[in-house]
């Protein structure tokens, strides 16, 4: 009983927060206000939204083709096509709860390609790990390049002595946690160790493969996606057209850290984008307006892609399955 209502808890309070969020979000405004925004969604230039969609494809493509590389490494082959499904079922299923979709994608090749689940995961985990340094390098350089604003945005949203007490309080958090993993003897942190042992050839794959310099390209490539679409979205209403590259990049890490600690970005993501152009002088109407716009369009795709999957997956290799 214990563990279908912990992933019950896991699956309702995420889309509890994004459904308080969207409330929260939706008080905040007038009726004029929110007739204004509907009009931004009926005034929008959807050849832009349809161009990010398709720029966004090719980073499930490249992600897809990617895996292939570390998966080879392992001695092991796994076919573009259940490649590319695993992946649109992965973040499909992330809508639900976060992260959790990196499991369906080994199982799938576990299922249809007999690659070994421990293996399977660890080269997730691995680029996953890939994904975070990249994601990072886009983080310094918006803090780097537009300190002021975002420093004016962070103070605005939590008080300088919280940020420090907050930043002291995860560093002695992660102290603890080294040490309980260093030197405890608890069972279930020896299990657990025991399970990441299993992990260790596929995330040491990524580091050891001959074909690192292809899996590298298609990293960079997949975030170049990523950013592209976010780019080219900006076109879509004419109040966000002119903001610099300086401003997609801010609210594409804001904005990327929301879709990372939520439901997919889930109430989250507008709000947070709002807030993010809000600083670049852009009306909050529009930029709730232009964050709607991203996510529904791109959680759309999603659900496009992983449903698709998930009826093709198991056709393909019908062979497999008998």
């Amino acid at each position: 009983m214990k563990a279908p209502l912990s992933k019950w808890i896991s699956i309702i309070l995420p889309l509890l927060l994004g459904v308080s969020l969207i409330i929260y979000q939706y008080y905040q405004f007038t009726s004029a206000q929110l007739l204004e925004m509907k009009g931004y969604f009926k005034s929008a230039d959807y050849f832009y939204i349809t161009l990010s969609l398709i720029i966004a494809s090719f980073g499930f493509l490249s992600r897809a083709y990617r895996w292939k590389f570390a998966i080879n490494h392992l001695g092991y082959n796994s076919r573009f096509a259940n490649n590319l499904m695993a992946v649109c079922i992965a973040y499909f299923i992330n809508l639900t709860i976060p992260r959790s979709g990196e499991f369906s994608r080994a199982l799938v090749l576990k299922k249809y390609e007999a690659v070994p689940f421990d293996k399977a995961f660890g080269t997730i985990v691995a680029e996953r790990i890939v994904d975070f340094i990249i994601f990072m390098m886009f983080a310094a350089a918006a803090f780097i390049f537009q300190f002021t604003i975002i420093k004016e945005f962070l103070v605005s949203t939590l008080p300088l002595e919280k940020l420090i007490l907050l930043a002291i309080g995860g560093f002695l958090f992660m102290i603890i946690a080294v040490l309980i993993w260093l030197y405890s003897k608890m069972r279930i942190i020896t299990k657990l160790k025991e399970k990441i042992a299993g992990l260790q050839e596929g995330i040491l794959s990524v580091f050891q493969m001959k074909q690192r310099w292809p899996f590298i390209f298609h990293s960079i490539f997949i975030w170049f996606t990523y950013v592209a679409m976010f780019y080219v979205s900006i076109f879509a209403l004419p109040e966000t057209s002119n903001i610099g590259i300086g401003a997609v990049i801010t609210a594409f890490v804001f904005g990327s850290l929301a879709i990372g600690f939520t439901n997919s970005g889930f109430g989250a993501f507008p709000l947070l984008i709002a807030q993010i152009l809000l600083l670049y002088s852009i009306p909050e109407t529009v930029g709730t307006a232009f964050g709607w716009l991203i996510w529904i369009s791109q959680t759309l795709l999603t659900v496009f892609l992983g449903a698709v999957s998930l009826i093709m997956l198991p056709i393909l290799n019908k062979k497999q399955i008998i």
